[in-house]
């Protein structure tokens, strides 16, 4: 059946090209047309693969240079060339080559007074543009002066040509040359204008597809930058502003909502982040290398480092690929031992990180094991003590040990330097003695002698409430957050007031990480939020006041850097209760962000955690993701993001603290180390923390291993103890990625404790335990990379 059909097909089409008189034709035009209506795109397409669209063509040009055309015949021909042609990706390049497309234009010029024959050469032509060249052919022979005559204001007449003419227009303004041509002209004003005109006399909604049409011809003009610019020139953002906001009141006018928001937020000028710089607050030397040479490293890991190890695979002897084997009988076949990849006698440097393979064991029997990490003894019993910083304010000493107000235990009053440790009893000691703590596997006292050590590029002195105190976990599951309906448009709209009502706009930097008078703001602005960062894992760099209760906050790039803008970590207070702030994080990186899809941002409050309450909770309201008009200062071609979140505060003039995620510093790693080592039964558990190496910073990366202690000393047991496998386990390779540390935090307990299966992990196996592996990173509020540049995760 389908041979005779080909073959049918091919003579219908043979003829049609050759056909010498009128009632042929139209008898050949009517059988093409049925068959292509009564089927589905798959006769379209197997029409075009035999030649379908050249026929087509041919005929439109013999039929159209005939001293009197036969709109009899064109009128149907050029009807199913513009339904063929809809489907054929080539029709353009097919219809300059047979000539075509001047012919077309021709006929189009000859009856630009009847409407019908007029938008059946208009389809055809739009068709036709699907090839740039093509368009642009046309804009050389003026076709966008003939088209564009078309495009009448309102009417209620031969609006389907109205309609063809704005579609072809759309079309021809693929190619940028038409674009540069239109702006030269006025077109762009004009479509402005043509679309205000249909916008408000439009009364009864019945011209919807037109008004759509002249919008998607306002979005071909503005992806060249001379057609955005004359779109802004002539004040369009604030018409197609004011034309939205009538759409959204009627129901009728959704589908102009969209294209009109998207057109505004393309014209939207691009400005450069309020900064001085791209590049990171924060620099670190390397050694031997200057600091300004960060950008060279910026493209030098884009790609992962591929594994070597298969190269054994393709070295095997021959014997070894005998495919026949069973493959379960050797395992070495499957596996083969891979060589050392340094001399034998480099790895004994290694030895002192496997201390449970030297151990004697000599104190088994006894009640009470020794304990190797004594020294640390000393930093709970004799260095507990630190006194208040305040940066901004004394604390008073009118304040009375039994009444505290929430302010008196601001973040800024808990300092973490040994100076900051000597002294006389302080408020952090009533403070504990009045509330107390209750949080397992931490201790203030020792947290804030443990930061001591703790050593940042920005010399942080401050200890971040939440982290000082701790807290619990939720007490519920938290599920995901329920997206409002068109909430990211209403953030748009709010944003593009900005150009619109300039003068409404406060613009007033309330903190700056890059000036120290804009650090602790509170005497500055009194009447705004005020804002801090500067502790260990906060990411903070820039908080500016837009409206009176809405700022756009900046963060900070990683170090000697000017990316990977993600992680954020910071302190609000001097709020009011019960008022919805919006806050917009405008250099976010990623294309796209779990916020779109439930996940909410974290919040400490330090008056909650003071009546009992200390938990990280999820917060915000009408949290969206999406791109804004930002760029970088220097001029990268990569856009930004907004996350933007509306947070309405319990309690007035409160202290909290905002994060991407349950933030888990360096600090309470060693601190919770401390207290996990000093817990275990030393006669069940072998455990030891050691350091790894020193970090670029100064910093110790732990190491901590945990087994299961021999029976007793005899060799059997001594011997099982020793042949244990390994396994490996690692944590915080980027440092914004905070919810690892968590996983690694339940990991560590559960493997000390006293459960079943617990105690058979560690009898079957030893654990080699690397908590954070970029210590440096999560000091420094880093998002992806260490002290250096590249992310450790591409180097590994």
């Amino acid at each position: 059946m389908a041979a005779p059909s080909s073959s049918g097909l091919e003579v219908l089409l043979g003829t049609l090209q050759n056909a010498g008189d009128m009632e042929s034709m139209l008898n050949i035009l009517n059988v093409l047309d049925e068959l292509l209506s009564a089927g589905t795109d798959r006769r379209i397409h197997h029409m075009i693969s035999k030649g379908g669209s050249e026929a087509l063509l041919t005929a439109l040009v013999n039929s159209a240079r005939s001293f009197t055309p036969n709109y009899t015949i064109l009128l149907p021909l050029l009807h199913l060339l513009a339904k063929v042609g809809h489907r054929d990706r080539q029709i353009g390049l097919k219809a300059q080559k047979a000539d075509a497309v001047l012919v077309v234009l021709g006929l189009l010029r000859q009856n630009v007074e009847n409407a019908r024959r007029a938008a059946a050469c208009l389809w055809v032509l739009r068709v036709f543009c699907s090839s740039v060249t093509t368009a642009e052919l046309l804009g050389k022979n003026r076709g966008l002066d003939v088209v564009f005559r078309l495009m009448s204001p309102h009417t209620t007449k031969h609006l389907r040509t109205v309609k063809a003419a704005a579609d072809a227009f759309t079309a021809m303004l693929c190619s940028k040359m038409n674009c540069r041509t239109a702006v030269a002209k006025g077109y762009i004003a004009d479509l402005l204008k043509l679309y205000e005109d249909w916008h408000n006399n439009d009364t009864n909604l019945k011209n919807v597809p037109i008004r759509r049409a002249l919008l998607y011809c306002l979005h071909l003009a503005a992806s060249s930058s001379v057609g955005r610019d004359a779109i802004v020139a002539v004040d369009g953002i604030s018409l197609l502003f004011q034309t939205t906001q009538t759409c959204l009141t009627m129901k009728g006018l959704e589908s102009l909502v969209e294209p009109a928001i998207q057109l505004m937020r393309k014209c939207n000028p691009k400005i450069p982040l309020p900064l001085t710089s791209d590049r990171s607050a924060y620099s670190f030397p390397l050694p031997s290398r200057p600091v300004d040479d960060w950008e060279a490293d910026l493209e030098l890991y884009d790609g992962s480092s591929e594994d070597d190890s298969e190269e054994d695979a393709e070295n095997e002897e021959p014997d070894n690929r005998d495919y026949e084997d069973d493959l379960e009988t050797d395992v070495n076949k499957l596996r083969p031992r891979p060589e050392p990849d340094r001399p034998l006698e480099q790895l004994g440097q290694y030895v002192h990180l496997c201390p449970e393979l030297h151990h004697d064991f000599q104190d088994l029997d006894s009640s009470s094991e020794v304990d190797e990490s004594s020294d640390d003894d000393s930093i709970l019993e004799g260095e507990s003590n630190y006194k208040l910083n305040d940066h901004r304010n004394s604390a008073s000493p009118s304040i009375r040990e039994n009444h505290f107000k929430t302010n008196d235990f601001h973040k800024h009053y808990f300092g973490c330097s040994r100076k900051g440790q000597e002294g006389q009893s302080s408020m952090v000691d009533r403070l504990l003695e009045k509330y107390g703590t209750s949080i397992p596997n931490h201790d203030p006292r020792l947290y804030a002698a443990t930061a001591a050590d703790t050593k940042s590029i920005a010399g942080y002195s401050i200890l971040a409430f939440p982290d000082f105190w701790g807290h619990l976990p939720p007490q519920e599951q938290e599920p995901m957050a329920k997206r409002p309906p068109h909430v990211q448009r209403k953030k748009v709209f709010e944003d593009l007031k900005r150009v619109i009502c300039p003068e409404d706009m406060i613009n007033k930097v309330v903190f700056d990480m890059d000036e120290p008078s804009l650090q602790c703001p509170s005497d500055v602005c009194p009447s705004s939020l005020r804002f801090f960062s500067k502790f260990e894992s906060g990411n903070l760099r820039k908080a500016i006041q837009v409206r009176s209760h809405e700022y756009d906050l900046i963060l900070n790039a990683d170090v000697n850097s000017s990316a990977h803008c993600q992680w954020f970590y910071f302190e609000v207070s001097g709020m009011m209760a019960n008022v919805p702030y919006r806050f917009n994080i405008i250099n976010c990186e990623k294309g796209n962000s779990q916020c779109n899809y439930g996940m909410q941002p974290v919040l400490y409050s330090v008056r909650e955690a003071l009546e009992g309450r200390p938990h990280w909770l999820r917060t915000g309201s009408e949290i969206c993701y999406y791109r804004n008009n930002f760029c970088p200062r220097r001029g990268q071609k990569h856009p930004f993001y907004t996350l933007t979140f509306t947070v309405t505060f319990r309690h007035e003039d409160d202290v909290c603290y905002l994060a991407y995620h349950y933030p888990y510093t360096y600090t309470t790693l060693q601190t919770h180390l401390k207290m996990l080592e000093k817990s275990v039964d030393p006669r069940k558990v072998f455990f030891r923390h050691q350091n790894l190496c020193d970090t670029l910073g100064g910093n110790s990366c732990s190491l901590v291993t945990i087994t299961a202690c021999p029976t007793s000393r005899a060799w059997k047991h001594l011997h099982q103890l020793r042949n244990r496998p390994c396994v490996v386990l690692t944590a915080r390779v980027h440092p914004g990625e905070s919810n690892a540390s968590w996983v690694l935090k339940g990991t560590l307990e559960f493997l000390c404790s006293d459960d079943p299966v617990a105690e058979s992990l560690r009898e079957a196996y030893i654990f080699k335990i690397v908590p954070m592996l970029n210590p440096d990173g999560v000091i420094n509020g880093n998002g992806c990379t260490s002290s250096r540049n590249p992310s450790l995760g591409n180097i590994h």
